[in-house]
């Protein structure tokens, strides 16, 4: 390890610094799921798989010979033929923005669906806004997987990037061209990976994972060359500060470090360049009157419509501050293309930086704000001095990320850098073929993402907290003392409470009671079914109704007799989650930090076990009912339990209720509009069926919950 020049300095800007007996550079999808599923074959205690994103529907494997299994039938198989294998899976519990471009149910498919030794949790452990965002797969604490690569949608292609390859689909639909970079190590390191992940695990959900047998077996991949034998390797880390935990910014420490250390070269691939800090970092190295070259790769345009409004104008702002600090002309910025790519972009999905030729780091870390200490991050560093194996290596994966990105051989890139010794030279030398790289045009920006003060709402550096996200709308206070304390928040919550506990005693108690009848509710429900705008008008019924806590069970009723079984259904279900979400997010707002910092460590240790059953903790209360309908919403949004759990309990709770009064409301409703004994008798079979319907659902709830 080289530490003259390039020092890495443990608790400053790396975690641990730990010797791998073998270290390679998988790059491209193709290789890397392939080497996945040979690992995983070749494990016997435990995998661990951490990411941004997992895809239960994916295919690892995808050649002609190959059984075209998805990872989820992957994971069971393993599981059901291996008996002393458990397999951890921790996806970032996602914000519901992402919802149409990911598995929408992945505790479904990942744990529902599979063999009881495959576990799946989504984790929210970390500030509002933020996302966990390492890839890591750990095999048996002796092999760990880290880079850019999530088991997702849209990753796996070919190092070929073809503008159409039949195998580069999933879910039915093709994407583009996607390049990344993952490093596979062995030995110590991989075993301080996998105690990054384990502790992982251990902070969600508080439970230790198992630890692993001692054993002959090595389950390095036969299909995975060695790059690099018996190199110590740097593990850094991004974590926010959270519940007690100090924020960590390792990274960004040593992309600094490196920066301010080059000589010579500067090589970076990055989804993103949106970070004040290292943009500051690069300004200062363009300054200078000599210093390193900086060749940046990114693709040509953020994808996405949203990514294009926020980040990609973000990235056009830093992009112009750059070049206008590059007066002596040592920067190039490239997009990778392809001559028959017509619409679509090579996707630069890798967050790599090379500098000197000796020095590399691989992880997932963007060069966002968000990385560099808002977001969990993980990467790997090494670096060599002169005449060494390892500084061999690294100039020799720039040289082949650089023939890749120019369609060539890596020997003609090396031998052309060796007779100019200046990257920006070998690639006006070497471009210009099929594959190439092109000059990033510099646009100007007229987006979202101008009429906002900051960025700080889309790529902030540290939390946001709600007073700084209303000062930026310009509903935000000024002072401390006009935001108002704690406790003063908490007596608004607890008076929402009070109040919505006696507008339930006046509905059951009081006169008010008798006036909204079932009667009542079905003549005003006749006339709405009349009005052009029935559909708005019963959604803000069940909306303004279940916030001053009208009894949710009437309205139900009078939606199923009034609009029949199918359109009774739709509007009842749809009001319910809505009129449920309302009061959610009213707890959530008035409750949520008051309840966390006032409760207690023992109130918050049982809100965060609740919180990990998610929505089955809601589907309970809701066929077990312990308090009213809107009572329960605006607990839960004081808890830990996440909008999207409280929203899937609700679904699964209510639902087979919803569905039992629709399925049997003509009989109630003759027996209410037409009382007789044979229609009482047919009111008391439909009350039987929806009873003994929301039983077998209350039994198997219940069954889960005894399970988890």
């Amino acid at each position: 390890m080289g530490s003259e020049n390039m020092a890495l300095q443990l608790e400053n800007n790396c975690w641990r610094i730990a010797k791998a007996n073998r270290t390679a550079f998988l790059i491209d999808g193709e290789d890397y799921f392939r080497a996945i599923a040979e690992a995983c074959e070749a494990a016997r205690s435990l995998i661990i798989i951490i990411g941004w994103d997992i895809d239960s529907r994916i295919r690892l494997r995808r050649g002609k010979d190959d059984k075209q299994e998805t990872l989820k039938q992957f994971l069971d198989r393993l599981a059901t033929e291996k008996p002393e294998l458990q397999i951890y899976l921790l996806e970032w519990d996602f914000a519901m923005l992402y919802s149409m471009e990911r598995e929408t149910w992945p505790i479904f498919s990942l744990d529902w669906q599979t063999h009881q030794r495959v576990h799946f949790e989504l984790d929210d452990a970390h500030p509002v806004g933020a996302s966990h965002h390492q890839k890591i797969v750990t095999i048996d604490d002796k092999l760990a997987f880290v880079g850019g690569f999530d088991l997702a949608c849209a990753r796996w292609d070919t190092s070929e990037h073809l503008p159409h390859h039949p195998q580069r689909k999933d879910n039915g639909d093709s994407h583009d061209p996607f390049h990344d970079v993952q490093t596979l190590i062995d030995g110590d390191a991989a075993e301080a990976v996998a105690e990054l992940a384990r502790r992982r695990w251990r902070n969600l959900t508080g439970d230790d994972l198992p630890e692993v047998a001692a054993s002959g077996q090595d389950p390095w991949p036969d299909a995975v060359p060695v790059d690099l034998k018996d190199e110590n390797i740097a593990i850094l880390r991004t974590e926010p500060e959270h519940e007690g935990e100090s924020e960590v910014r390792e990274i960004e420490d040593f992309y600094l470090s490196a920066i301010e250390q080059a000589k010579h070269q500067i090589y970076i691939e990055n989804q993103y360049l949106t970070s004040h800090v290292i943009g500051n970092a690069l300004e200062d190295s363009l300054s200078k009157k000599s210093g390193p070259e900086i060749l940046i790769v990114l693709p040509k345009e953020c994808s996405g419509w949203l990514e294009k409004e926020t980040m990609g104008a973000l990235r056009q702002r830093l992009l112009q501050r750059l070049r206008d600090a590059d007066k002596h002309k040592r920067l190039k910025v490239f997009y990778p293309d392809h001559c028959d790519l017509e619409e679509g972009i090579i996707n630069v999905h890798s967050k790599l930086m090379i500098v000197d030729g000796r020095l590399a780091t691989i992880g997932s870390a963007n060069l966002s704000n968000r990385s560099m200490g808002f977001d969990t991050e993980c990467n790997l560093a090494l670096t060599g001095d002169d005449d060494t194996a390892t500084k061999q290596m690294v100039s020799s994966l720039r040289d082949r990320l650089l023939a890749e990105h120019l369609g060539c051989d890596p020997e003609k890139v090396k031998t052309t850098f060796e007779k100019c010794g200046s990257l920006l030279k070998t690639v006006e030398s070497l471009a210009g073929g099929q594959r190439t790289l092109r000059d990033l045009p510099c646009i100007a920006t007229d987006h979202v993402i101008d009429s906002l003060s900051a960025d700080t709402l889309v790529d902030p550096e540290r939390p946001l907290q709600i007073e700084q996200f209303l000062d930026y709308f310009g509903i935000g206070t000024e002072t401390r003392e006009e935001q108002g304390s704690i406790r003063q928040k908490l007596w608004y919550f607890l008076g929402t409470l009070a109040f919505c506990l006696l507008l339930a005693i006046l509905w059951r108690l009081s006169p008010l009671g008798e006036m909204l009848t079932i009667d009542t509710l079905l003549n005003a429900a006749d006339r709405i079914r009349e009005s052009v705008f029935t559909v708005p008008i019963v959604l803000a019924i069940y909306l303004i109704g279940s916030c001053l806590m009208f009894p949710v069970t009437l309205m139900i009723v009078a939606t199923a007799i009034s609009f029949g079984p199918v359109m009774g259904f739709t509007l009842a279900f749809s009001g319910s989650l809505l009129g449920g979400l309302a009061s959610y997010l009213a707890g959530r707002w008035l409750g949520r930090d008051v309840v966390r910092k006032l409760a207690g460590d023992r109130l918050n240790r049982l809100s965060r076990r609740l919180a990990r059953r998610g929505w089955l903790t809601i589907a309970l209360v809701r066929v077990v009912p312990i308090a009213p309908f809107t009572i329960i919403n605006l607990v839960a949004g004081s808890t830990h339990i996440s909008t999207r759990s409280f929203l899937i309990g609700t679904a699964v709770g209510m639902g087979p209720g919803i569905m039992a009064i629709m399925l049997f409301e003509g009989g109630i409703e003759q027996a209410l509009r037409n009382p007789n004994w044979g229609t009482v008798l047919l009111a008391v079979a439909a009350i039987v069926g929806a009873v003994l319907l929301l039983y077998l659902g209350k039994r198997w709830l219940l069954k889960r919950e005894k399970e988890i």
